[in-house]
């Protein structure tokens, strides 16, 4: 089995081992994070060393070595990777609280995941002058966050589609819990320059899934829900492409008679009765548009909403599909700080709003 792949170099994955050496990140009753990471990613590569042979799998670190947050983000961009896998164990204060989540980065319900946020970024403090290499970050300080409110990630869609897929598997086929798709600001996945997600496989603080996390049975199911999921985002990414180009062909072949058609009717004498020809004519204001807006995403919603909707509180909005959530945005502009500006005046009446980047072939009401 192999991956579809458009691109001249590999396809190229980095799986990361969230923590690691010094830094055992959370700690259970009778076993370390560092270590469930480590196991998992090496059965990850394994599997997709195993089905997708023209795969390139790069690790952060395959060993338990300490390896700093953005040493981690510098292998994922030296190694040009096209997606970028952090995996890690989830903790709480409470025994109560299983299951998966998947996290992208983003600032949507920022308050709600900043614990998890500050507890993954933490693993900074143990480097030594990191306020100089993460340029005055402080990862326990909530002022340092705003930075991500204006953060510009390129590939915000494609890591949702992957997380999606993620929790799909191991909701759907595995029964486990199901937490979600949540954002949040993680300095590793900001950091790193392709699709990218980071996954925590379950708390280490509640003792039944202690123990189902560290039967090798159950790692096992765990790499090939990932793995699975992997090869179902591939494959779904390269039949995208692979249609914009047709559709690129499509354009090129129709643009080609046309102009055919403008040099055969150039050539005739003219007439009073003769109609327009296709150079009379001018594509339409969006098609003017340049290729990559910015914008402001107010909401997003899993069914389709009215313009009266009260979610849109009165807002003249564009809408584009990202799986199954449609993601309603405004003040649309190629100069990012009009957008920025026009996203002070609707904070009053949208908190939460942020900009994102759209290309124009997501529109869905171009």
């Amino acid at each position: 089995m192999s991956v579809a792949v458009w691109a001249e170099k590999p396809y190229t994955v980095v799986l990361d081992a969230g923590h690691g050496g010094k830094d055992p990140g959370a700690v259970g009753k009778f076993s370390k994070e560092k270590d469930l990471n480590l196991t998992l990613v090496l059965k990850m590569g394994e599997l997709i060393a195993e089905r997708y042979p023209d795969v390139k799998v790069v690790y952060t670190r395959s060993t338990d070595v300490f390896i700093p947050l953005q040493t981690r983000a510098d292998i994922a961009n030296k190694a040009d990777a096209d997606l970028f896998i952090s995996i890690h164990t989830n903790s709480a204060e409470s025994k109560a609280p299983s299951g998966v989540e998947t996290f992208i980065l983003g600032t949507d319900r920022m308050e709600a995941n900043l614990d998890v946020a500050m507890r993954e970024n933490a693993v900074m403090k143990l480097e030594s002058d990191y306020k100089t290499t993460y340029q005055g970050f402080d990862p326990n300080s909530i002022d340092s966050y705003i930075m991500f409110e204006l953060m510009q990630n390129s590939y915000m869609d494609q890591s949702l589609r992957f997380a999606e897929q993620v929790q799909q598997r191991f909701v759907g086929h595995l029964n486990r819990s199901d937490r979600g798709v949540r954002q949040a600001a993680f300095w590793v996945l900001l950091k790193t320059a392709c699709p990218s997600i980071l996954f925590e496989m379950g708390f280490i603080s509640n003792p039944e899934e202690e123990r189902y996390l560290n039967q090798p049975a159950s790692m096992a199911q765990m790499a090939n829900a990932l793995v699975n999921a992997f090869g179902a985002y591939t494959h779904k990414q390269a039949v995208r492409k692979e249609a914009s180009e047709k559709n690129s062909e499509v354009r090129i072949q129709s643009s080609d008679i046309q102009s055919s058609d403008v040099r055969i009717q150039s050539s005739d004498t003219p007439t009073n009765d003769q109609k327009p020809t296709t150079s009379d004519f001018r594509p339409t204001t969006n098609d003017q548009r340049p290729t990559t807006l910015y914008a402001i995403q107010i909401c997003a919603s899993k069914s389709p909403l009215q313009p009266n909707d009260p979610q849109l509180k009165g807002q003249v909005c564009e809408c584009m599909k990202v799986g199954e959530w449609y993601k309603y945005y405004t003040a649309a502009d190629p100069d990012r700080a009009k957008v920025v500006e026009a996203r002070k005046k609707l904070l009053s009446l949208f908190p939460d709003c942020w900009i994102i980047k759209v290309d124009k072939g997501q529109r869905t009401n171009d």
